[in-house]
């Protein structure tokens, strides 16, 4: 089942679902079921995703980024394979929907005159008081 992120649809060829054996507490449960999902999203071969998505993504990625270009999700919170599936695929998503919104451009500006002043203020203030805090000898 393809997944939908926003407007975006990424479809099955895209991703590969495998299923492992989950670790910690849970008892012959977690050593006999595989419960745990991998799910894998190839993001170098993906046509779903613009260029520039794809790097926000990598970016976002981090270290789920495969020597391969894919990207790999593991879900084992849950004793149900399905609800795994469905939680490996939500976060899928929701990196995706993140990834989807392009940065704001960020112009750089000049501090406004009362800023300046009000600085300056501070600064003579801090300066005296640092001042009153200095022992000094009177020539008596």
């Amino acid at each position: 089942m393809p997944i939908l992120a926003g407007k975006t649809i990424i479809p099955d060829r895209d991703l590969s679902v495998s299923f492992v054996r989950a670790g910690g507490p849970g008892g012959q449960n977690v050593n006999k079921v595989s419960s745990a999902v991998q799910l894998r999203f190839d993001l170098y071969g993906t046509l779903a995703l613009k260029p520039k998505v794809k790097e926000r993504m990598r970016i976002l990625a981090g270290r789920r980024l495969t020597y391969d270009g894919a990207i790999l999700i593991i879900a084992r919170t849950t004793r149900s394979q399905e609800q795994n599936r469905r939680d490996a695929e939500d976060r899928l998503a929701e990196m995706i929907c993140t990834a989807l919104i392009e940065p704001r451009i960020r112009f750089a500006t000049k501090p406004t005159h009362a800023s300046k002043v009000r600085r300056l203020v501070h600064k003579t203030r801090r300066s005296g008081i640092k001042k009153n805090r200095s022992s000094f000898i009177s020539e008596d």
